[in-house]
């Protein structure tokens, strides 16, 4: 049966370098499910595969859209899963990688049919959000969809909008059509975590951003500073970076901001994974471990019976 090997973990846990290991012992090409690696210009910040690692293993969905462009896990879904099968007809096993929650979800378990959001709905609700703030939006969202508001992080007014965004193009309630059911697909699919002590990933974390400083993330933030208003843009590293630059804080204290909005990340997404028992969990340095069982639940060409 064709395969997908799901490589997930916190962001700084050590993906990459294990991906490419996995990639070469299984002679698969690598999808990164990371909801910003598919952003061209953003290569230091987010951490994107090198042009070396990249030359070393084909890579998916890296750099492959504009910063302008409009993307979504369910464009995700549909893409990733027209791209898998076209993918399994050469290769059995075929491997995910990659710490974007919501993009791994919508690969593994689909996500329901959410209608696409007209540019000017959604120009519109963020003109009201600037001159009126999120409480109007929270009282139509409460009209709208009563069961939704009683579930959503109203202090996350991304989700309150989005949420308002999908009651007025579907014309119904969001609530009604988040069915949460799994989608069947036509490939197995194993799920491999890597996780580590907090500690050791922290420090992890504080290194790796002091690496992306050194290797020009400033510059980075710099040559996209003018399109800091775009969603692709509304992420750890751009955002304190670009507070910085705008004259609002220090550089050392845009540079601690990072890392602890880092370390904050990585809890959500932990909270997130831990939820899924569908996940075995290693540490990183197990390459040997994780082999043997992806090896054992899905054996090598070479060991199937005739």
């Amino acid at each position: 049966m064709k395969s997908l090997i799901v490589l997930l973990g916190p962001t700084g846990v050590g993906k990459t370098a294990l991906c490419l290991d996995l990639a070469e012992h299984l002679s698969s090409p690598i999808i990164s499910s990371d909801s910003r690696q598919v952003y061209q210009g953003l290569a230091i910040g987010t951490a994107a595969p090198t042009p070396e690692e990249q030359e070393r293993v084909k890579h998916y969905f890296v750099g492959n859209l504009q910063l302008t462009d409009y993307y979504s896990a369910s464009q995700f879904e549909e893409e990733v899963v027209q791209l898998l099968a076209e993918l399994h007809l050469t290769h059995e096993t075929v491997l995910m990688c990659g710490g974007s929650m919501m993009y791994i979800d919508a690969v593994c378990k689909g996500i329901d049919e959410i209608p696409t959001i007209d540019e000017s709905l959604r120009a519109e609700l963020k003109a009201q959000y600037d001159n009126e703030g999120i409480d109007p939006i929270r009282q139509q969202l409460k009209i709208l969809d009563p069961v939704f508001y009683n579930q959503v992080d109203l202090m996350n007014h991304k989700r309150v909008i989005h949420a308002l965004e999908i009651c007025l193009m579907a014309g119904k309630p969001y609530s009604l059509l988040r069915t949460n059911e799994a989608k069947p697909r036509p490939f197995r699919i194993i799920k491999i975590g890597l996780t580590r002590d907090r500690e050791e990933l922290y420090a992890r974390i504080n290194q790796r951003v002091d690496r992306m400083m050194e290797q020009g993330l400033l510059e980075e933030a710099r040559s996209v500073y003018h399109l800091r208003h775009l969603n692709a843009l509304n992420t750890v590293g751009y955002k304190e970076l670009f507070s910085y630059l705008s004259g609002e804080c220090t550089l050392d204290f845009a540079v601690e901001k990072i890392k602890q909005n880092t370390r904050i990340y990585s809890r959500k997404q932990m909270t997130w994974f831990k939820r899924d028992k569908e996940i075995q969990w290693f540490h990183p340095d197990e390459t040997g471990k994780i082999i043997a069982y992806i090896d054992l639940l899905n054996p090598p060409i070479s060991q199937n019976p005739d």
